[in-house]
């Protein structure tokens, strides 16, 4: 036979593009339409219903950039259309490639009921089906206006990323408002031609099944009349029975489907868009799934469950329903799809406290996986964490983006830092958007790494970032290929069920031990700083105001601030979101957050000022509240008290320039440029830094990444590299125990002040940047003489190691990686830290000296500003304050210290005499991450604890109160079944923990 498959594909194409398709709605009348352009933000539905409009025309412009535009269409129903399906369809002016990245439409009946959300995927209104025929339709339609900030040329500047910049021009022309019959045989043979044309396409050649699908695609096509193709398609629908029910192959993949729509709670539109985008996108699968009994939906991040609740109770109602029907499924258990690199350790906790008991709470219903497609890189610290917080499972895609080496497994054993393993997924469907395209299941069957031990993976099937969810195309494609000869097998299926198959069939699946490092996205550890700092912040001044707030209430009978704390807490969690901590939204995001950022943490003072003001008493001795989980200078941990002064610093100059700091245990050399030319620890005989090199080095590079801007740095920005050594002025301070350089460079200006205290084994460096710089990437480089192989970053609730060199590929993809509050380098006996008040991304590089010398430099190097210039143009520009300090001869134990020191500093205020502490700890390897009061408002202690230097540890907790019961719990407070209760002594509470081992105690208080 004549080979002409290229033939007859291209007449499926043209004949399903130019006929079918448009015969699907053969007839349409067009709808009369009217709109109101709601001033300033969005209104009420009442109140938009209530306005009233202005007739417009189909072809007239609409929308300023995030206006709200409220659409009445009315019409009636042709009598001759009686007995047919009609649809209403309502082209807002969409581009159908944009589904979630432009203009929206939430539908409403006039009683205010929501019908649908209206997106470029999903248009059509059911109005009847079928028609009586004389029908009068009247909707109503909120339509967000929202403009296209990623274009199809991408990562352009645009000044349409914040409402207060983009302008009133309108953005969208009303496209199409009309009537129309729906042919649903027609639209059958549309889903039947797309399933087989697109499997077709994946199959070999030479594969018999791809010409038994070609000659019945040929013979379907010769059925249409062209002319007539309503009155034909049931006849070429027969042609394809055949090839449509011949059952896939016993060994053929399977594939859960699981509807989803990936919603980022903020990104190139504001936080109170994604309010608006779940409701259409929950609207639409609620009635998605009463059309489609096979149909099920997971939606995580209990945020926008929430938001649900809260704004759109019709649609809650709804939900509600779904969920107990067993068919709208909470997943993942969090807050909100956080990053996770950059969440301190009990703000990631928190995520899962908060979004577990959120679906508990309003369903009964408790996730058993954190649910993470989109996250940009995981910390080797979170498996502990949701096995800690009830759960064992975990989904995620992103890892697949990694641009140099391939993940080896999707299906696997993920170990933390302390030994915990979760059960980890990884969707060989690439994509976190399926749409049930044949390239997109013959991917996932063919890409998945699991072979011959395993045959289940995921599909999370809708379209997400900017919601939208699934479609009922969809939905018929999967039904399709459901038992497909030729294709994987797919189902609906909830990620509890798929789990449950993927567990049962590969018991003993490799493992993968540390982080997962995303080889992507490296820049979103320093994008945004002031929406970095606010969390950083935000993170410990929560600690410390349930800290003395806890004490407060126990000592004083202070009333705890219950809902304060769960308020504050959610609105923290939320800006962790995966696009708003990392730096990747549109300015109008950041400009809320650091608002936002500010407003918390003058709520959050006036909390702690009032429980120390209550625990302090009236006097006049003067106390320093010490936060910090260790003791410093005299004052216990958790405690106030009057501290302890130790020794004087000497401040002298420096011969050939600059000036010497002396405190009795370093003496630091301050050159005449304003850099630290010597670090000398006296008591250990070692200088720090790396000879003929210099620290505190800022350093400007070019940053213009391929694409991505706010969220790359590709490796290529160190091949040109400024070293900014020239200062206008280095100048003793007025204290005697400090320097301050001041250096100007390109539009921008640096203040740094480096001071060393009396008695403290650490250099401070303040530095203020004035930064109007665009495409730059500012370093802080301190060139370390030290010979390690592996340094240590801190993570939640303990320190991964990394490499410093890079021996094989993975090594060098990690040329950027995060740390929270310190970086640790270390030989046999003595070592160095930095630690950092704000800053997370960094790189550590190393060097052997020639010379003889033969010695090694380590070059750690602190991440300060970026200015990129999509999705917001002015990314950092301004004023910024950061805090670091050199830590010389500190060992592990140094770090974690110093690291939570310049986090928390010292507050003094007057009063009648010591606070002793409501918990202590005598061990310092075990760090206190969080005392408070239970949630459930009994009034018990909850303290939650860490083994923080990687070794096994002995230590007793006491507290400063009677104690009636200890239990063991999860992260909700629950106890845990199968652990012990500690020894107890009275007050005195024994335990023991592994290398990182986090620990939660619930102290029961006994009555007085």
């Amino acid at each position: 036979m004549h080979d002409d498959r290229s033939l007859v594909e291209a007449r499926l194409k043209r004949v399903l593009d130019e006929r079918i398709r448009p015969a699907v709605y053969p007839e349409s009348v067009p709808l009369d339409v009217a709109v109101w352009h709601a001033p300033g933000e969005p209104v009420p539905v009442a109140e938009g219903l209530a306005a009233e409009p202005e007739p417009i025309q189909v072809g007239a412009r609409w929308g300023a950039p995030w206006g709200t535009s409220w659409f009445r269409v009315t019409g009636t129903v042709p009598k001759e259309w009686a007995g047919r399906t009609v649809e209403a369809l309502l082209d807002l002016g969409f581009d159908e490639n944009m589904p979630g990245f432009q203009c929206e439409g939430l539908v409403y009946r006039p009683d205010g009921t929501p019908v649908k959300g209206l997106n470029p995927r999903n248009q059509w209104v059911r109005v009847g089906a079928p028609a009586a025929g004389g029908e009068e339709v009247r909707l109503h339609i909120e339509a967000a206006s929202n403009p296209v900030i990623l274009d199809y040329h991408p990562f352009l500047p645009t000044r349409l990323g914040d409402k207060e910049t983009a302008g009133s021009a309108p953005q969208y022309t009303l496209t199409r408002m009309d009537l129309a019959v729906f042919d649903e045989t027609v639209w059958q043979l549309v889903i039947d031609l797309e399933v087989l044309g697109e499997l077709m396409a994946e199959l070999p050649v030479d594969s018999p099944r791809r010409y038994e699908i070609l000659r019945a695609v040929d013979r379907a096509l010769d059925a249409v009349d062209l002319q007539d193709v309503n009155g034909t398609a049931a006849r070429a629908r027969e042609q394809l029975a055949g090839v449509l029910s011949a059952p896939a192959v016993p060994s053929a993949h399977r594939i859960s489907a699981v509807g989803h729509a990936h919603i980022d709670s903020a990104w190139l539109w504001p936080l109170r868009e994604t309010v608006r985008k779940v409701a259409r996108t929950t609207s639409n699968m609620t009635a998605l799934l009463e059309d489609e009994p096979d149909f099920v939906f997971a939606m995580s991040q209990a945020q926008q469950w929430a938001w649900v609740k809260e704004h759109r109770p019709e649609v809650w109602a709804r939900v509600k329903k779904a969920v107990a029907d067993g068919r709208f499924v909470p997943a993942g258990g969090m807050w909100v799809e956080s990053d996770t690199n950059m969440p301190g350790s009990e703000a990631m906790a928190r995520q899962f406290v908060h979004g577990k008991r959120f679906f508990l709470d309003e369903f009964g219903i408790e996730n058993d996986e954190a649910w993470l497609p989109d996250t940009f890189g995981f910390a080797a610290g979170l498996p502990q964490i949701i096995r800690a917080a009830g759960a064992t499972r975990l989904l995620t895609q992103k890892i697949s983006w990694s641009q140099t080496n391939k993940f080896p497994h999707h299906t696997f054993q993920w170990e933390g830092i302390d030994g915990t393993r979760v059960f980890t997924h990884f969707p060989p469907v690439d994509t976190y958007n399926c749409s049930m395209k044949g390239s997109e299941i013959a991917h996932a069957a063919r890409n998945f790494k699991d072979k011959g031990v395993a045959r289940h993976s995921l599909a999370p099937t809708g379209w997400g970032d900017g919601g939208g969810g699934t479609t009922r195309e969809m939905v018929a494609k999967a039904a399709r290929l459901r038992d497909l000869e030729g294709s994987a097998r797919v189902v609906w299926e909830t990620p509890r069920a798929f789990f449950d198959k993927a567990e049962a069939e590969y018991p003993e699946p490799p493992v993968w031990v540390g982080e997962l490092y995303l080889e992507l996205h490296r820049a979103t550890l320093t994008s945004q700083a002031g929406t970095k700092q606010g969390n950083r912040r935000s993170e410990h001044l929560l600690r410390e105001a349930e800290l003395w707030a806890a004490t407060a209430a126990v000592r004083a009978g202070l009333p705890y601030p219950y809902e304060e704390f769960d308020r504050i807490w959610k609105t923290v969690l939320l800006h962790q979101f995966h696009d708003i901590l990392p730096g990747s939204s549109i300015a109008w995001v950041h400009r809320e957050a650091r608002a936002t950022y500010r407003r918390i943490a003058r709520e959050l003072d006036e909390i702690i000022e009032t429980a120390q003001r209550a625990l302090a008493g009236e006097g006049g001795t003067p106390l320093v509240f010490n936060a910090a989980p260790h003791a410093r200078a005299g004052v216990p941990a958790g405690a106030a008290a009057i501290p302890t002064a130790e020794g004087r610093t000497h401040l002298a100059p420096r011969e050939g320039g600059g000036h010497v700091l002396d405190n009795g245990l370093l003496r630091i050399e301050i050159d005449g440029r304003g850099l630290v030319v010597s670090a000398y620890d006296i008591e250990g005989d070692r200088e720090t830094v790396a000879p003929g090199r210099a620290a505190n080095l800022l350093q400007l590079h070019p940053d213009f990444p391929n694409m991505w801007d706010a969220w790359d740095v590709d490796e290529f920005y160190r091949n040109t590299v400024t070293d900014l050594t020239d200062a206008e002025s280095v100048t003793p301070g007025e204290d005697g125990a400090s320097v301050r350089i001041v250096r100007s460079f390109g539009s921008s200006r640096v203040t740094q002040v480096l001071s060393l205290a009396a008695g403290e084994r650490r250099l401070v460096l303040e530095t203020e940047v004035d930064w109007h710089e665009t495409e730059k990437f500012l370093k802080l480089a301190f060139p370390l003489d030290v010979h390690a192989e592996r340094y240590a970053s801190e993570t939640q609730f303990g320190h991964f190691h990394r490499p410093t060199h890079t021996n094989t590929s993975w090594e060098a993809a990690r040329f950027e990686a995060c740390n929270h509050r310190f970086v640790h380098l270390e030989e046999p006996g003595w070592g160095v830290a930095i630690v950092t008040d704000s800053t997370y991304g960094h790189d550590v590089t190393r060097t052997v000296r020639g010379d003889g010398d033969r010695g090694t430099t380590t070059t750690v190097r602190v991440s300060l500003l970026r200015a990129p210039r999509f999705p917001d143009p002015e990314t950092d520009q301004g004023v910024h304050r950061f805090r670091h300090a050199l830590v010389p001869g500190a060992g592990i134990a140094d770090a974690v210290r110093e690291g939570w020191r310049i986090n928390v500093p010292e507050r003094v205020m007057s009063g009648a005499g010591e606070v002793a502490p409501l918990v202590s700890v005598d061990e310092d390897a075990v760090v206190v991450t969080a005392v408070k009061l239970a949630d459930d408002g009994s009034g018990d202690v909850v303290v939650r604890f860490h083994e923080a230097q990687g070794g096994r540890a002995r230590a007793t907790l006491t507290a400063g109160f009677e104690v009636a019961e200890v239990t063991v719990t999860d992260l909700l407070e629950r106890p845990l079944p199968e652990a012990a209760a500690p020894r107890r002594d009275g007050d005195r509470i024994a335990v023991r923990l592994r290398p990182f081992e986090l620990m939660t105690l619930r102290l029961r208080r006994r009555p007085r």
